[in-house]
Order: C-alpha cells, then sequence, then structure tokens
C-alpha cells in the first residue's frame, strides 16, 4: 500500500510516499527556516503563504522521488491539527482535492500521533540497497513527545491507544530552547544552536533550577528561562535606540549582543542541561511503573544529542536492575523534525482502524492527542 503523505502544520511543507507503514520510498521537505530566521520565529502568515507556492511541486518532487504516478498513490494522508490555522488548510485542501481526483481514501492525521510513528519508519539506506526489517517497537512503552509546541509523556498500550501521563503546564522543551537561545542572542531556530554552542561549555557551571513538580510526570520550564535571563543580563551590551528594521508588513528580529568575555557556552550547556535532566528521569521513572518495554522519543528536540545520550544512560540505571535491558529508539534526525513520511506512516495504522475522512473534513489548530 503506498500512501501519499502531506505535512504542512508549521513551517516545513513537505510530501513522502510510504508503503505499508514502515518503509520511506520518498521523503520531500521544503523550509521556511531561512524566510522566518530574520523575524526571530515562525510568522504565520508567511508560513501559510509559502506553503501555497511549494505545495504542488513538492508533491509532484515525492511521487518521482519514488518512482510512482499519481495513478500509484493507493491513500491519501494530510495532517489536519495541531498547528497553524493558515498552513493547515494548505495541506488540506490539496490532499482533498487529490484524493478526490483521484478516487482514493483520504486519512486525516493527528500531528502529534505522527511523531510517534516516526519510530516505525524505516529509511532508505544510503548505498540504495533495501533497508532492513527492525522489528517494530514493542508494547506497552513509554513515549516522550518533545518538540516546539507540546512536550508530553504518553503509555502506548497498542496502536492508537493512548494513555497521558503528563504534560508541559507551560512552554514546551523546544520552545524552551528557542526562547534561551533569543535570551543568549544566538538565533533561530534554537535547539540546533543551543545543542551546537553547549558543545564547548561546561553543563555544571551553573546551578539552574530543575522543576520536578513532586512525583507528578508533569513539566515546567518557564522558572528556568527566567533564571538563565537573570543569569544572563550582566553580559548583556546595550540595545541601539533605533529600531529594528522591517521586513515587508513585519518587523525584523534584532539578536541581543553580549560582552567578549560573555560564557555564552557555559550557560548553553547547562541550561540544555536543566531542560534534558528532567525529561529523561520522569521518563525513566515512568518505564519501571509502568513496566514498558520500550521507550520512544519523539518530535523535533528528539534530535538534540544530549537528550538521546541522557535517555539512554537514565533508563539503563534506573531500569536494567528490575526489568532488564529496555531499548531507546528514536528516529534519524530528518524524520525528528515535520515531515510528510510520519504522517503516511501513522496513516496505515490509522485506516486500520477504521480511521476514513470525509469530503467534509476540517483543519483542527488545537487538536490534542487522544485515545482509548
Amino acid at each position: 500500500m503506498n500512501i501519499l503523505g502531506i505535512e504542512t502544520s508549521c513551517d516545513e511543507t513537505a510530501a513522502a510516499v510510504v508503503a505499508d507503514g514502515r518503509r520511506v520510498r520518498s521523503n520531500v521537505i521544503a523550509s521556511q527556516i531561512a524566510l522566518h530566521r530574520a523575524h526571530g520565529g515562525v510568522v504565520p502568515e508567511l508560513a501559510a503563504r509559502g506553503h501555497v507556492t511549494a505545495i504542488i511541486p513538492v508533491v509532484e518532487a515525492a511521487l518521482r522521488e519514488a518512482g510512482i504516478e499519481r495513478a500509484g498513490v493507493d491513500v491519501v494522508a494530510v495532517t489536519e491539527g495541531p498547528g497553524l490555522a493558515g498552513a493547515l488548510l494548505v495541506g488540506v485542501n490539496v490532499a482533498k482535492a487529490l484524493a478526490y481526483a483521484l478516487g482514493r481514501p483520504l486519512v486525516a492525521v493527528n500531528h502529534l500521533e505522527a511523531h510517534v510513528y516516526a519510530n516505525w519508519l524505516m529509511l532508505p539506506p544510503a548505498d540504495g540497497s533495501s533497508p532492513v526489517a527492525e522489528p517494530p517497537p514493542a508494547f506497552p512503552l513509554i513515549c516522550l513527545l518533545v518538540s516546539g509546541g507540546h512536550t508530553e509523556l504518553i503509555l502506548m498500550t497498542d496502536h492508537g491507544r493512548y494513555h497521558h501521563l503528563g504534560r508541559t503546564l507551560d512552554d514546551a522543551a523546544g520552545e524552551a530552547f528557542d526562547k534561551g537561545a533569543r535570551l543568549l542572542g544566538l538565533g533561530y531556530p534554537g535547539g540546533p544552536v543551543i545543542q551546537r554552542v553547549a558543545e564547548a561549555g561546561n553543563p555544571s557551571q551553573f546551578d539552574l533550577p530543575r522543576a520536578w513538580l513532586a512525583e507528578s510526570y508533569d513539566f515546567s520550564f518557564s522558572g528556568l528561562k527566567t533564571a538563565l535571563l537573570r543569569l544572563a543580563e550582566p553580559y548583556r551590551l546595550p540595545q541601539p535606540s533605533e529600531p529594528a528594521p522591517t521586513s515587508g508588513p513585519f518587523p525584523e528580529h534584532r539578536a541581543a549582543a553580549f560582552a567578549p568575555d560573555a560564557p555564552l557556552a557555559d550557560l548553553a550547556a547547562s541550561y540544555q542541561a536543566a531542560v534534558v535532566e528532567v525529561l529523561a528521569v520522569k521518563t525513566a521513572r515512568a518505564v519501571v511503573e509502568f513496566g514498558a518495554k520500550t521507550v520512544l522519543l519523539a518530535g523535533g528536540v528528539a534530535a538534540n544529542a544530549a537528550l538521546r545520550a541522557r535517555l539512554r544512560d537514565e533508563v539503563a540505571r534506573r531500569c536494567e536492575p528490575e526489568l532488564g535491558p529496555v531499548p531507546v529508539r528514536y528516529p534519524p534526525p530528518a524524520l525528528c523534525t515535520d515531515n510528510a513520511a510520519m504522517v503516511a506512516g501513522a496513516a496505515f495504522y490509522a485506516l486500520r482502524r477504521g480511521a476514513q475522512a470525509g469530503w467534509e473534513t476540517d483543519i483542527h489548530p488545537r487538536l490534542r492527542l487522544t485515545g482509548t
């Protein structure tokens, strides 16, 4: 079954073809990072305009890369939410038009569920050989879903069966990285630049707070962000008095300037360590409590090397004495950030549950991940 996936929830225009829910035949992404970097974050109106321009060429490129014609598509899948309303509208309307014209089933996919199912995908090896069929994740499993807009800890007992253990009470982990990078004048997007700068820093140099929130599985990063602001403030240089330049109707972002002796690498490393520690410790604790057989890491922040390493170490330290080895799985970096292969992969399992969408399907910008 060849499923064409379409993803336009934020600032990536993506299309992909996935066979039987696992084998990625193509995965094409048109990024808008350069467009939004000048503004210090995603501008929704600019994102929607970018999707309108890119969507058809991206879909055609995905079909070419997969080596199939439009008639070779068996199912059309698209992200219905959560995300930016204007951006979602572009993808949903194109997907509905394609499915109607081809006479194919349409599947509306939850963006959060798609991130989870990125862990089922297999990318083709660089040498062009067939991918090795790694066994799928074993249930029950604990999934830590961490992205720019979401941080959730989920117990997954089967396909489509989700039990929420905790979520962020304020900033998501990815948002915390973006805001931290902005406070340190490091640029956008924050996650990759924080990781890069932190590599030269000492994660123990600054004692930043961890919001443990007693024994709950919830998260909070707003206090950490405030603590970073107070530590960085003495090293800031005065901002110019003239207004920031503008790009069309939208003002450009002016990065904060710092003194030459500012310990930016140590601040970034300490900040990253504070975010990562809470995420890893709470996830490992949930694995023990619920006897999980697998740990999944999903979402854009899953690409963070420090988080991957700390999660592996924490799961091994806490879980092996009671449960034996518990594998920690995460997608390759190309499938951590927003992409359409994960949408097509999730659609395969949603279709098994009878989740075919009708032509009245609409967008749901605040959609949550639910399951029985």
